[in-house]
C-alpha cells in the first residue's frame, strides 16, 4: 500500500442504552491543546502487502495496547482533506467505560532544532463518548463512520 491509505476500528460500547464510541487523541506538542476536531478513530498507515483489515486491527493494537476482538463490520472508507484515504470497521466491547490506553511512541527532535530528541506517545488519550460529543470530537470527514455505525446498529 501507500501512505495515503490508513485503515483503523472505531470501537463501540452500549452504555445503559445510550450508543458510545471510542475516539483517540494524537499525542505531542502539536496537538497537547486542541481538542475539537482532533480526535480520531485508532487508525495508521497499511503497510505493503498487507491486508487492510489486518492493518486496522495490528494499528488499534498499537495505539491503544488492547487487543481487538470481536465481530468486524465494515464502516465503509471516507476521503480526508488531505487526500488520504481511511477505511473503518466497527466491534463491540463489553467492558468498562474507564480504558487505560497504552501507545506505541515515536522520536521527534522538540523543540524544532534543538537536537533534544523525546520519546512521544502517538496516542495521548482515548475515553468513550456519546455520539453527540463524538461529532464535535471527530476529525472532519471520519464522522461519516459515526453515521454508518448508526445504521447498521439499526438493521
Amino acid at each position: 500500500m501507500n501512505d495515503s491509505i490508513s485503515a483503523g476500528l472505531l470501537m463501540y460500547k452500549i452504555d445503559r442504552d445510550e450508543l458510545k464510541v471510542f475516539l483517540v487523541h494524537p499525542g505531542g506538542p502539536f496537538f497537547k491543546n486542541k481538542d475539537d476536531g482532533y480526535w480520531s478513530i485508532p487508525k495508521g498507515l497499511v503497510e505493503k502487502d498487507e491486508d487492510i483489515l489486518d492493518s486496522a486491527i495490528r494499528e488499534f493494537k498499537e495505539e491503544t495496547g488492547i487487543e481487538p476482538d470481536g465481530k468486524f463490520d465494515s464502516l465503509g472508507w471516507v476521503k480526508q482533506k488531505s487526500g488520504k484515504t481511511i477505511h473503518a470497521w466497527s466491534f463491540e466491547y463489553f467492558g468498562d467505560n474507564h480504558i487505560k490506553i497504552l501507545s506505541n511512541e515515536f522520536e521527534l527532535e522538540w523543540p524544532p532544532n534543538s537536537g533534544q530528541k523525546q520519546f512521544i506517545p502517538e496516542v495521548d488519550e482515548g475515553r468513550f463518548f456519546s455520539m453527540a460529543e463524538a461529532r464535535l470530537k471527530i476529525r472532519g470527514a471520519q464522522a461519516e463512520f459515526l453515521d454508518v455505525l448508526q445504521k447498521n446498529l439499526k438493521k
